[in-house]
């Protein structure tokens, strides 16, 4: 009996996460792809990991990596939390994410956004890209399908988004990446985060908006759209 081995690969969230700031608050997605090598090992994973009461962490890259990133952050925000007595806001817990990519940028392999809440500054989204970097910004997307959506998001983003239109916005972006990006798909998990808390919203993969360059073939006949 013949055996064929395949190439050794850790799995990875080779993926799509985005965030927008609305009026009001946050709006954070991830598709719900996992692969190992050309594997496809979870089509349903959450890449989205609470930091704290008021924020997220969106996860891409390695996924050993990341959640080890997720643990530890999470860990000193409740030594914070113990000490002060209250959550610590989004841009410290940004910061503790920076440090800690920072301080093994040479291990580490994951781009990763930080994205919450609070009373001082309201909803925020935070860049922390492989190296430890940290860049404040209205939106942000990361992970291997985000290169398609560049200019999509930057051409529709608006800065007064209502909060429909920035969930719809970030539903639409990620459904465009899970339709031309291989490493990306499943399920869309996202987070509405406002001054009353997060809300969580699941859409199943038939659910998402998919979308393709031509809705026909050659002959005219309908081409057929996978989730």
């Amino acid at each position: 009996m013949t055996h064929f081995d395949a190439p050794e690969a850790s799995p990875s969230t080779g993926t799509t996460i985005m965030a927008c700031t609305f009026n009001g608050g946050v709006v954070i997605g991830s598709d719900g792809r996992v692969s190992t090598g050309t594997y496809i090992s979870n089509r349903s994973s959450n890449k989205i990991a609470p930091l704290s009461d008021n924020v997220y962490l969106l996860r891409s890259g390695s996924a050993a990596d990341t959640q080890a990133v997720s643990d530890y952050v999470s860990h000193m925000v409740e030594q914070l939390k113990a000490e002060r007595g209250e959550n610590p806001n989004v841009e410290v817990v940004a910061n503790l994410v920076r440090q800690l990519n920072y301080q093994n940028k040479d291990l580490l392999l994951g781009a990763m956004i930080v994205a919450g809440y609070d009373a001082r500054r309201g909803g925020q989204i935070y860049g922390c890209p492989i190296g430890g970097t940290i860049s404040r910004e209205d939106w942000t997307v990361d992970g291997s399908g985000s290169t398609y959506i560049w200019g999509f998001c930057d051409e529709v983003f608006k800065p007064d988004f209502t909060r429909a239109e920035a969930e719809q916005f970030v539903l639409e972006a990620l459904g465009l990446a899970m339709s031309t990006d291989a490493s990306s798909g499943g399920c869309v998990r996202m987070y509405t985060l406002t001054e009353s808390g997060s809300e969580y919203r699941y859409v199943a993969g038939d659910q998402v908006p998919l979308y393709q360059g031509s809705s026909t073939n050659d002959l005219g006949e309908p081409l057929p759209v996978f989730g």
